[in-house]
């Protein structure tokens, strides 16, 4: 099991990674748009400065900074993400939350503290989100053994930690360890923070798609205990 070490990991060497980021400092500056970087910026709260990309113009200006260059390694893919997660504005931290989630299926349950540094720093539910049902759920798919890590992080106390523990089996499937999602929303249901009761229903209504009468029957079992918005996103779709 790996350790729960909040320092933040060292950066590897990667040429790959140099190049890439070179590239993102040309191209994605030229195209910023002040007036719409405010706007970006006050929706997410202020949590990051915005360079005014729109999302289909980014993922073009992506395509344009990945162009012709070699699948990555592990290294290269921690490389990147620390380098772009050191640059201020949210384009960057985008960039590199799709490049992980293209390449996980590369990395092994080494990349983990390099996404537990992600999460826990400039989060926000917008690349938390992505990077625990993307990158953290399949590493926990290849690598059994970090559900333990799973176990220490949904009691942290840092919520995005939590929040990441409580989707990372969005996209399970057959595959979920139902025991594992009902016990992990039974131990933060009476947390009061918004984005932990949300998760808590949101992961129970992804599970409904496989599993209707199990999340029934949990909702039933737990309803005392469940706020309101966890039990009604939970059924949603029911």
């Amino acid at each position: 099991m790996l350790p729960n070490d909040a320092r933040p990991p060292g950066v590897p060497r990667s040429a790959l990674a140099d190049t890439l980021l070179e590239r993102l400092a040309a191209t994605y500056p030229a195209a910023a748009d002040p007036v719409r970087a405010a706007a970006m910026s006050a929706y997410m709260k202020e949590v990051a400065p915005f360079l005014g990309l729109p999302a289909p113009l980014r993922r073009e200006l992506s395509r344009t900074v990945t162009k012709n260059t070699p699948r990555p390694t592990e290294a290269d893919c921690a490389a990147l993400a620390l380098g772009c997660w050191r640059l201020p504005e949210r384009e960057y931290h985008y960039f590199a939350v799709d490049y992980l989630r293209r390449h996980a299926g590369r990395c092994s349950s080494g990349l983990l503290p390099v996404v537990r540094h992600l999460i826990t720093t400039v989060p926000w539910w917008d690349t938390v989100d992505l990077l625990a049902a993307h990158t953290v759920g399949p590493l926990v798919a290849a690598d059994p053994e970090l559900a333990g890590v799973m176990d220490e992080w949904i009691g942290s106390e840092d919520l995005w930690l939590a929040r990441t523990a409580l989707l990372h089996q969005l996209r399970f499937k057959e595959a979920t360890d139902s025991g594992r999602l009902f016990a992990y929303c039974r131990s933060r249901a009476a947390d009061p923070d918004f984005f932990l009761r949300k998760a808590i229903g949101w992961a129970l209504r992804e599970y409904a798609r496989t599993d209707p009468g199990a999340v029934r029957a949990f909702v039933a079992a737990e309803r005392a205990a469940l706020s309101p918005l966890s039990a009604r996103e939970a059924l949603k779709n029911l």
